[in-house]
């Protein structure tokens, strides 16, 4: 699917002269500009300067390059909404068919505090596989990021999938959502479900210091050495829930595991352990793909939020105004993804592979997937 069969559903809110720069031209060169290296309204108008003979094979840009004003109006004023559902659009020809690992997971974009208003907080779905975000969902403020899960949920299919959320996702109601979307799900319990993380660490607790009887537990163990650090990871999963209250076993939907992993990281002599507890519905079946699917989780962090902070410069970026913050947010992950996607630079970080498109007008014609006209 070419960008603009993606965007052209996207609505244009301007009338009149305010429509002297042709919208999807202004998209277009935005997610070239942040391709190329450029984060900022400023970078991106300088960009098309110096680039606009290029650009000019590809659209018309009968009025020239839009100045960094204009681009931060469009983008402000621009249905956040439809715009992520183009978004969703185009990564969804680009990846095909969803499965494996899904993670979700919220990254506040530090920059976008406006005021009284509290930063902008994107909470977006990851496929561990391509490494790809699939969908985002955009939220003033860390507490309303239940909601955004379930909205996430709604817009995506999950046959086949198991979805991974840390502690704040672990509802019910999210949970029976992920199964009627026709996934498995694995979710990380801590104090805000109290009476089920009681009873998860005194079982675990009990049964590493008395035994666990004839109960079968599955166990997985695995050790990282570097620079120094030595790092061991062992998971204990258990499919065997007679040991649990029945009220508790009924509350989760479609509940057919629990498992704890146990973190312990040496270095230069100073050892540290935590524990973390977990449920799991049925795609979790043994203690190797739980620890498997617990530990691609935190992938969205590495993959994905940090990339934005470190390649893209999300945090140092100061938009503010109205949906601009959330628009962008897709720009960049729309770049991300064609960057992600590319084979031809395989050894090349996201970084290297920006300056190579701001260089190559080649590369950047394939990363866009251009013909003769976009």
């Amino acid at each position: 699917m070419t960008l603009m069969e993606a965007f052209v559903s996207l609505h244009d809110p301007r009338n009149g002269p305010a429509q002297k720069h042709d919208l999807f031209e202004m998209i277009f060169v935005t997610l070239c500009a942040v391709l190329c290296g450029a984060n900022t309204w400023v970078d991106i108008e300088e960009w098309t300067e110096d680039n606009i003979e290029w650009l000019r094979k590809y659209v018309a840009l009968k009025a020239g390059a839009p100045s960094h004003d204009t681009f931060g109006r469009v983008f402000r004023i621009l249905d956040a909404h439809v715009f992520e559902q183009c978004f969703r659009k185009w990564i969804s020809s680009a990846v095909g068919p969803i499965d494996g690992i899904i993670a979700i997971d919220g990254k506040t974009v530090c920059g976008s505090k406006d005021g009284r208003n509290t930063a902008l907080h994107m909470v977006s779905a990851y496929m561990t596989r391509s490494g790809l975000s699939l969908a985002q969902e955009g939220i003033r403020g860390k507490g309303n990021e239940i909601a955004a899960i379930k909205s996430l949920l709604e817009a995506l299919t999950l046959k086949g999938c198991i979805v991974t959320i840390d502690a704040i996702g672990c509802q019910t109601d999210i949970a029976q959502k992920i199964i009627d979307r026709g996934g498995d799900y694995l979710l990380a319990v801590k104090g805000n479900q109290s009476t089920l993380a009681d009873s998860l660490q005194e079982f675990f607790e009990d049964g590493l210091s008395n035994g666990f009887g004839k109960m079968p537990i599955g166990s997985s163990e695995t050790v990282e050495k570097d620079h120094g650090r030595i790092e061991t990871r062992k998971a204990l999963w258990v499919n065997d829930l007679s040991w649990m209250d029945e009220q508790i076993r009924r509350h989760w939907p479609k509940l057919s595991g629990v498992g704890m992993l146990e973190r312990k990281r040496e270095v230069n002599g100073k050892v540290s352990v935590e524990f973390a507890f977990y449920i799991g519905s049925k795609g979790i079946k043994e203690a190797k793909s739980f620890a498997q699917a617990a530990r691609d989780h935190w992938g969205i962090e590495n993959g994905l939020h940090r990339t934005l902070d470190v390649t893209f410069r999300e945090d140092n970026c100061r938009m503010r105004k109205g949906h601009a913050p959330q628009n962008l947010s897709a720009i960049r992950k729309l770049a991300f993804a064609r960057l992600r996607l590319d084979n031809r630079f395989p050894k090349r970080s996201l970084r290297s592979r920006r300056l190579a498109a701001d260089r190559r007008p080649e590369y950047r014609a394939a990363l866009m997937g251009l013909c003769e006209k976009c």
